[in-house]
């Protein structure tokens, strides 16, 4: 317990400093007026080793403790510490000011230990208490920024949830669309998944779709590219400032990336392996096309890779997009 005195007066301070001792707190500093204990504070802040109470003169050189009192409490780093006012009066006007100023308690001179230790106890009882109460509340506000990530999130995969999907498609839209830059859209679906999950099961089928949003991550690195499951064996994947020549790009990249983690299908007709059909969309975002009409466009692309074989990409263009 580390208790800073402010007081300007030899005898008095010395004999708080006895007091304080005989009733168990002897780490105790005192500084002579206010400018002497706001660098005592930032110097103890600075050695980790706080102040946790101070016992604040009503009286001080220069300005007074229930000034000294308000600016204290309000510097961020101090604001919790308590501050006990000591004063030669007991008149209400002074004690109204000192609990308006931010004080937590007060002492009315001469100081007897009976006292001094009651009222210590009593404010520190209740730093505890506030303690606890920002504690309590740090942690309830990471659990909600923990449950708001995880409502974001597909339980198998990790990865964006079709939610999350939906809102960041509206935002890279409208980002887009102000800066006049392409968008593309990536709608894949794992080939002939139906057949790998009836013959070797759910378990397996779960580590399937693992792997397969496994490695369409390992395809995009820009940070605001983002995939997502869209539902069941199907993936999404929004890329920004990204044409269809791009696009293209990513998909080849994620058809590497998904061949070469070689998981076996027993009953595909497009490969040994499991594969990926993807369908391109990409447009310039304007106020002549929609998000609605972008994703459909990625599905009549996707439609098309599988009718076409599988294991492709197919790209629809909604506009001029070589960027």
């Amino acid at each position: 317990m580390r208790i800073l005195i402010v007081d300007d007066c030899p005898t008095t301070t010395i004999h708080m400093c006895g007091l304080l001792k005989q009733a168990g707190y002897p780490k105790t500093s005192v500084a002579r007026d206010y400018c002497q204990a706001i660098s005592m504070l930032h110097a103890a802040a600075q050695r980790r080793q706080p102040i946790d109470l101070i016992l604040m003169d009503i009286s001080l050189p220069g300005t007074d403790g229930i000034a000294a009192t308000l600016t204290i409490k309000a510097d961020k780093t101090f604001e919790d510490i308590p501050i006990v006012i000591v004063t030669n009066h007991n008149e209400e006007s002074i004690l109204d000011r000192s609990f308006a100023a931010g004080a937590s308690d007060f002492i009315v001179k001469p100081v007897s230990m009976i006292e001094l230790r009651a009222r210590i106890r009593s404010v520190l009882q209740l730093r505890e208490e506030m303690d606890k109460r920002k504690m309590r509340e740090r942690e309830l506000e990471a659990l909600a920024r923990k449950l708001e990530k995880m409502s974001n999130l597909d339980g198998l995969t990790g990865i964006a949830n079709r939610r999350c999907f939906d809102d960041a498609l509206v935002k890279e839209w409208v980002r887009n669309g102000r800066h006049d830059t392409p968008m593309a859209l990536l709608m894949i679906d794992i080939d002939h998944f139906k057949a790998y999950n009836d013959t070797l099961g759910h378990v397996l089928g779960d580590d399937c779709l693992v792997a397969v949003a496994e490695g369409i991550m390992a395809s995009i690195h820009r940070p605001g590219d983002m995939a997502a499951r869209y539902g069941g064996e199907e993936f999404a994947v929004i890329l920004s400032h990204t044409g269809y020549e791009g696009a293209h790009a990513v998909a080849d990249t994620i058809h590497t990336n998904i061949n070469g983690s070689n998981i076996h299908h027993p009953h595909s007709y497009a490969g040994h392996n499991v594969t990926v059909s993807i369908g391109v969309a990409s447009c310039i975002p304007s106020c002549q096309t929609t998000p609605a009409q972008l994703l459909t466009a990625a599905d009549t692309a996707l439609y098309r890779a599988k009718q076409n074989g599988r294991n492709r990409t197919e790209v629809v263009c909604l506009g001029q997009t070589k960027r």
